[in-house]
């Protein structure tokens, strides 16, 4: 049987503010994934109001690009009261789905909002053929991969199901140490539950060993002598490897991390859909053009990578033991949101730059343009040096005029 979809995989990829959202409309995404203020597995992040919701979901629907949020926490009886006035107040902004991993909020969604698609969280524990066939009959339109399946186990999926069925899987970032992301340490430490959307991560701490007798005694835990993060997994990338997530038959290829920053969502949104594109014109393309991807998914923070179970069960090398830290290549300066007639560019400030710098443009279409920065004035039009404080609103006279949406990154090691 063949039942594997025709035409390009979706990419899929995470915000965590509006402003995040249109960066990955932006720079190439197919279709976004946000959380609300409640019922998603993201509750640290930002998240959307419903107002920033309709607005985000607007703005999207404008380039064509669609919008699916969370409402996958697993949900206790306390909380089924609130998703019925959840869904009732999302039925009105009218996202594409409803990303959903408990049986009693799936119920909830198909009551109140049975227009709206339900796509089955990973949290479902999405292992096998049969749960697919499972929540299809019972009206889901697609279910996300448990990460834990390798490219043949999804192939032999996408063989069993309905051809209309669709697949979505994991293929770029954090990994999850705990099955399909159940995890029990945060709510054994802290309090705070993983599965309702409080994860303190504590699988990212450093630990030691303590024995009975010896109370305040810390031994640390090595591996291989390498260290003590024994539970910190490398980051998912599977950038080198879009022939065969295209071959197994998935349809939408998503990108973790909606805890994340702008300058992150743009990096991997347009690798991904550079990558992508270029496969589909051809795959000698594609090979010829595997440096620049690596270099550029490099630029953004990351905690070294791995093909997670895609070709097998992971080994000792997929950890990392001797930090929690991400690798980060590339600072995020601003996202240019306006270029006035003088031809400056409006920017809200993430980190520190000053006149007489070189940095990078990142645009949305591939291209990366080094340039210098001439000058630098605040909203009151007085010239400054520099931009030391977060958040604040500057224009820049640049060596050559941007365009609205690009990106300004420099180097981790910045000249001021």
């Amino acid at each position: 049987m063949n039942n594997k979809r025709q035409g390009k995989p979706e990419l899929l990829v995470p915000a965590s503010s509006l402003e995040v959202l249109k960066t990955a409309v932006v720079f190439g995404a197919d279709a976004v994934y946000i959380g609300g203020e409640a019922f998603g597995l993201r509750a640290k992040a930002k998240n959307f109001s419903m107002e920033e919701m309709a607005e985000g979901i607007a703005f999207a629907h404008a380039q064509n690009v669609k919008v699916y949020v969370t409402a996958n926490i697993l949900a206790h009886n306390g909380d089924l009261e609130g998703a019925h006035r959840y869904f009732e107040e999302l039925k009105t902004i009218k996202p594409d789905a409803l990303i959903i991993s408990d049986p009693g909020m799936f119920m909830i969604a198909k009551e109140v909002c049975p227009e709206i698609e339900i796509h089955i969280s990973t949290q479902a524990n999405n292992t096998n053929f049969q749960t697919y066939l499972f929540w299809w009959k019972q009206g889901a339109k697609r279910v996300v991969s448990a990460r834990e399946l390798s490219l043949a186990e999804i192939r032999q999926i996408r063989d069993n199901i309905s051809k209309e069925m669709e697949i979505e899987s994991f293929i770029h970032g954090a990994m999850c140490i705990s099955y399909s992301g159940r995890c029990l340490l945060s709510s054994y430490f802290t309090g705070r539950d993983a599965n309702r959307g409080a994860c303190t991560h504590p699988c990212r701490w450093k630990y030691a060993v303590v024995e009975e007798q010896r109370p305040g005694e810390y031994f640390p835990v090595y591996e291989n002598e390498r260290g003590t993060y024994i539970f910190n997994s490398k980051d998912l990338c599977m950038i080198e490897h879009v022939p065969e997530l295209v071959e197994a038959g998935i349809d939408s290829f998503k990108i973790e991390g909606r805890m994340k920053t702008a300058l992150y969502v743009a990096c991997v949104a347009r690798t991904y859909r550079k990558a992508i594109d270029d496969f589909f014109e051809s795959e000698g393309k594609y090979r010829a053009n595997i440096e620049w991807y690596r270099a550029e998914i490099a630029k953004c923070t990351y905690r070294q990578f791995t093909t997670g179970f895609y070709f097998g069960k992971p080994n000792e090398n997929t950890q990392i033991y001797d930090s929690s830290t991400y690798v980060n290549e590339a600072v995020y300066l601003g996202m240019i949101d306006l270029v006035d007639e003088r031809g400056f560019a409006r920017f809200e400030q993430k980190n520190k730059f000053c006149v007489g710098d070189v940095i990078e443009l990142m645009k949305p279409d591939g291209r990366n343009v080094r340039v210098r920065v001439l000058s630098m004035y605040n909203e009151d039009g007085e010239a400054v040096d520099s931009c030391p404080h977060s958040k604040q609103i500057l224009y820049a006279e640049l060596s050559e005029t941007p365009e609205k949406y690009d990106i300004m990154r420099t180097e981790a090691e910045k000249p001021c």
